[in-house]
């Protein structure tokens, strides 16, 4: 079975989840007039990128858990310096640009600097409720929800334990818990637990993180032949995309983007190297930069290019759309490697050099 770094395709299929969420956002400002089922289920690549988290914790971390190797200061730490330094980084960039923007006379959402909810922000606990509203950088809200993943990890790690040699049990309980979470939330709450972010972004985590524990066990277990991983890929892609552009049910759809994540993962195994050139490994990599700062590009962008064009429409013409959408990737680039890399390096490095430190001082 293929270590972490080596599930490629889902490293490359991240960098699609993240464009997909882009088109969602980005699409009301092209001016054609419609919106596609695509662009219109985009919120739904942050439930890929859910059940994703599940998959690849459990594959990095749930045999040292079983095993008693697990340490959960350092799974915590490891995983803030994934996710904190470009969080702070973008929250710091909205607020200065809302800043710059009042001092000179501009209309700012109010709700952008609110300062009320920058300490569920800083601590990130700001989609569980403890923010009074959406500011800052509100894309930031699903960094939340995988924070209390984070913190909860070992209750998932826990269940997975011991149901990894029942893989098909687990798989049927994660996907009950979808089909009974979304209706229920919904009827509770008035809307779709997917449309859930400030308000019970915590809880929208659950049930997708849960499956896909579930689904790396069944991909653990080895039951599931090789042989079928081809076909079963295209036929679960051609699922997935048939589900999007007929508008199905949230639910069906994310049960779908299990599948599709659970047979690239498959296809891993069997030795295949689709989606696994250095390209889309790379894109894939880039991708949480993407994901954090296409918010805070998208209003740069749209706000010069209408004073560019002298227009008070927010609906752009499509070349100009096209080179603000595809802008993403080198500036995604630039995050990567100027903030979210060296800062998870130097973040990781501190743990080694605290950690050297206390061995020593308990040997002297």
């Amino acid at each position: 079975m293929p270590d972490a770094a080596h599930v490629k395709p889902l490293t490359a299929l991240r960098f699609f989840a993240a464009f997909w969420v882009v088109l969602y956002h980005y699409w009301p400002n092209l001016d054609v007039g419609f919106t596609p089922a695509v662009a219109a289920k985009g919120y739904l690549g942050v439930e890929a990128f859910f059940v994703l988290s599940g998959f690849i914790l459990c594959h990095v971390y749930l045999a040292g858990f079983g095993e008693g190797r697990f340490r959960y200061g350092d799974f915590l730490w490891n995983r803030l310096a994934r996710v904190y330094p470009l969080h702070v980084a973008t929250l710091v960039g909205v607020g200065g640009m809302a800043l710059a923007g009042t001092l000179a006379g501009l209309a700012v959402d109010a709700n952008i600097l609110s300062w009320p909810s920058l300490p569920a922000n800083l601590l990130l606990v700001h989609a569980w409720g403890l923010a009074p509203v959406a500011g800052w950088n509100h894309a930031s809200w699903s960094i939340s929800a995988e924070w209390f993943a984070y913190l909860t990890f070992p209750a998932f790690a826990f269940l997975a334990w011991r149901l990894r040699e029942r893989p098909f049990t687990a798989v049927i309980a994660a996907l009950a818990l979808i089909a009974l979470v979304y209706p229920v939330f919904e009827a509770l709450a008035g809307f779709s637990l997917t449309e859930a972010t400030i308000r019970w972004g915590a809880l929208r985590i659950v049930p997708c993180f849960a499956y896909g524990c579930a689904l790396h066990a069944l991909w653990r277990s080895g039951r599931f032949p090789s042989r079928l991983a081809a076909p079963g890929a295209a036929v679960v892609a051609l699922a997935t995309l048939a589900a999007i552009a007929v508008g199905a049910p949230d639910l069906s759809i994310v049960m779908l983007l299990g599948g599709l994540i659970f047979m690239l993962a498959s296809l891993a195994s069997a030795g295949s190297r689709f989606a696994s050139q250095k390209v889309f490994v790379y894109l894939g990599e880039i991708s949480y930069s993407t994901y954090m700062i296409c918010i805070p590009w998208k209003i740069v962008a749209i706000n010069v290019a209408t004073k560019i064009l002298n227009t008070d429409s927010d609906k752009l013409p499509l070349l100009v759309w096209v080179l603000i959408v595809g802008a993403l990737i080198p500036l995604s680039a630039i995050s990567y490697h100027v903030i979210e890399n060296p800062c998870r390096e130097r973040m990781k490095a501190w743990a080694t050099t605290w950690r050297t430190r206390r061995l020593a001082a308990a040997g002297a």
